[in-house]
């Protein structure tokens, strides 16, 4: 029901959808989740006054010193990200049907899945999905369809949000089953692994795990193997500049989120899903792939290889129903990427595990606090606090400006109270101090 619309247009557009009202016509929407009515000023504002107006209300929010990750991560952008992606050559990221049209963005993807493949180890990578929850379970999916099972084992370290989003997309049947991998000391226990792989389809592994702990994965693959079973590894692109790539370990399907690479946070996103596989796997992969040719002249030039989405075969053939990749965000993950190289990438991941132990070291001295777990980890890690941990991080937060890390006792009942703390390459060791202080005056 938009603003331009009379009262006799609306009633029309009632009356032809058959609602007596627009209350009738969203009343399946929960009450809190519709937009309330504005509180608009009496006096009508001209376009000046108005400006005055929205910079006033902007003036209240505020931005604090945040310590959050848990997925997301605030990591510094070069400002040549955002001036080579705003040419007007990237000016839309619909798909280039007609390559005669669309070599720029063509190439573009291509480099794009170069350098996931590169990064992941993989063979072969996909022109990008939505986000890292989705390639996560187009993965698992996948390997389904690969093994004809319906058990999915899964290490407890896995994010829950890809937990949840998987668990959307076998909602339609009750014959999938999901087993849980157990935790030792913040990681997967790998000696309960053989006798939870029997007639799964797939291992699904996150290293750094949701906890930031580093996965031993030595060995996991011979052990998916052994049982018939896929090897799906989500991983973080930024901590593979010091990590071994999935690849290396031997994983079947290599996935993660794309926003650590030149992507701003957002509520919500657009974020970027990274998908790769090996390239006996390359027929299960969802989305599309860009391939280098030639053309009758002898000239290199790039083109939409493999669709295998229900857009370009039958539906019940199709290995995914998504039908858009995030071309955009994958442009600037491409630069960033670019930009950075092998030995930029690789101080890059250098300084956010030196933020985060020094955060650790820090936070962990003062009385009361912890760290939970004393395996490796990469730029998070889990503090024990005194008390109600999501009490004391809105304390904080009220008196200090500082978001200290995401509470853990909803996702994690069994950790006690805890805190996520990440700290990434934009952490400062003043910013640092500052966070021990704000937690220190709050307890």
């Amino acid at each position: 029901m938009y603003i331009p619309h009379t009262k006799t247009d609306k009633e029309e557009m009632l009356k032809t959808i058959g609602a007596a009202s627009f209350e009738e016509l969203v009343k399946q929407v929960p009450s809190k989740f519709l937009w309330p009515k504005l509180n608009l000023p009496e006096e009508s504002l001209d376009e000046a006054q108005s400006a005055v107006r929205m910079a006033e209300l902007a003036n209240k929010n505020c931005r604090p010193l945040s310590f959050l990750g848990a997925g997301a991560y605030e990591r510094y952008t070069p400002a040549a990200v955002k001036a080579i992606t705003s040419r007007t050559e990237f000016l839309t990221a619909y798909t280039p049907y007609q390559p005669e049209a669309s070599q720029g963005t063509l190439q573009a993807i291509y480099e794009f899945q170069s350098t996931v493949s590169a990064l992941y180890g993989m063979d072969c990578a996909n022109a990008s999905m939505y986000d890292g929850a989705s390639s996560f379970a187009e993965a698992v999916r996948a390997a389904v369809r690969v093994t004809g099972r319906k058990k999915i084992v899964y290490s407890a370290g896995v994010n829950p949000q890809y937990m949840d989003t998987l668990k959307t997309y076998f909602a339609h049947s009750p014959d999938y089953t999901y087993v849980k991998v157990p935790m030792k000391d913040g990681a997967m226990d790998k000696a309960a692994l053989p006798g939870l792989l029997a007639d799964a389809a797939c291992l699904a592994v996150q290293t750094p795990n949701f906890l930031g702990l580093i996965e031993n994965m030595d060995g996991v693959a011979d052990l998916a193997k052994k049982a018939g079973a896929l090897l799906v590894a989500a991983a973080d692109p930024v901590s593979l500049g010091i990590l071994a790539a999935p690849g290396e370990y031997g994983a079947d399907f290599a996935v993660g989120e794309g926003q650590s690479l030149g992507l701003p946070l957002a509520y919500g996103g657009p974020y970027l899903g990274l998908f790769s596989c090996k390239k006996e796997h390359v027929r299960q992969m969802p989305g599309r792939i860009a391939g280098l040719t030639k053309d009758k002249d002898g000239r290199r030039g790039f083109v939409l290889t493999l669709q295998a989405r229900e857009q370009h075969i039958r539906r019940d053939k199709a290995a995914s129903n998504i039908c858009s990749n995030e071309a955009l965000c994958a442009l600037a993950a491409t630069v960033y990427s670019a930009l950075y190289g092998p030995e930029g990438l690789k101080e890059l991941a250098e300084c956010n595990s030196g933020a985060a132990a020094y955060a650790a070291e820090r936070l962990s001295a003062i009385k009361g606090c912890a760290l939970k777990f004393r395996g490796p980890f990469f730029n998070e890690f889990v503090l024990s606090v005194p008390g109600n941990a999501a009490k004391l991080r809105e304390k904080i937060l009220a008196n200090s400006g500082v978001d200290a890390g995401l509470p853990l006792t909803a996702l994690y009942p069994e950790l006690g109270e805890a805190l996520l703390v990440c700290a990434t390459e934009t952490k400062t060791e003043a910013d640092i101090l500052k966070l021990e202080a704000a937690i220190k005056e709050a307890l």
